[in-house]
Formats: C-alpha cells, sequence, structure tokens
C-alpha cells in the first residue's frame, strides 16, 4: 500500500481496498437509464443519498429509500422494496460523493441481493449525481 493510504484509520483502509460487490455487468450507465426511463416497463428506481439532496434534484419516479450507511436506512430501502416481486428490475443509485467512495451505495446493494433481488443495477456515477447526471441535461424531478 502507498504511503498515503497507510495513514487512514484502518476501518476506511479495508472499505477502501475492498471490491466492489457487483460485478461490472450489473453496472448502468446514466444515458442507458436514461433511455429506460420512458419505457412502459421502467425499472424501480431507489435513491439511497441523503434526504437533502433527494429533495434538490432525483431522477424521475425515483423513491428515496436511504441513506443506507446507517440500519435506519437500510430498514427503509427494505420497507421500500419489500412487496415487489424479487425478479422485478431495481436500479439503486446515491451520487453524494465518487461512488468508490460512497457510503450508501454497497450497503443499498448488498441488502437488495440479500432480500432475493436477481435483476439489482447499480447506476454508474463516478463523480456524483450533479457531475454525472445533472449536468449532462437528463431529467431530474425536484
Amino acid at each position: 500500500m502507498s504511503g498515503l493510504v497507510m495513514l487512514l484509520p484502518a476501518a476506511v483502509q479495508a472499505e477502501a481496498t475492498k471490491a466492489d460487490p457487483w460485478s461490472k455487468a450489473e453496472l448502468i450507465e446514466p444515458a442507458d437509464l436514461v433511455k429506460k426511463l420512458s419505457a412502459a416497463s421502467r425499472p424501480h428506481i431507489f435513491c439511497v443519498t441523503f434526504p437533502l439532496f433527494y429533495r434538490q434534484k432525483h431522477i424521475p419516479h425515483a423513491v428515496l429509500a436511504g441513506p443506507t450507511n446507517k440500519p435506519e436506512g437500510v430498514a427503509e430501502l427494505r420497507k421500500a422494496v419489500e412487496k415487489l416481486p424479487r425478479n422485478s428490475e431495481v436500479v439503486v443509485y446515491c451520487g453524494c460523493c465518487p461512488m468508490k467512495d460512497c457510503p450508501n451505495i454497497r450497503p443499498a446493494y448488498t441488502t437488495l441481493k440479500e432480500m432475493g433481488f436477481k435483476h439489482v443495477r447499480v447506476l454508474e456515477l463516478s463523480t456524483n449525481f450533479h457531475a454525472d447526471w445533472v449536468v449532462k441535461g437528463y431529467p431530474v424531478e425536484t
């Protein structure tokens, strides 16, 4: 490990070096999700960011179900999806910060998989929601 990483607390180091729980095939690019927003069979979209960010702007039809960095947020997500068929297409996103550092996206994905959802996709927001979605002119609701 580099000297800089060694200065981080152990828990942060462990999270930073841990592999993402999703496969590359389970990522969805913003442009691809935009195409699905107007489809008759659009996916169920769950936003697991902090409520302040959600209230500012979010993806149309997205349900606030987080943040999942705390047990209360995980419980909120579980409640939001509990009645969905486990073969539903579900897209989860946060966008509070670069995805590699996000405290919410990994617990959300893991929770959905543990609940038996078979078609979970993670919206790839490598920088954040503003840069990777809003600035590109993709649709938002407030």
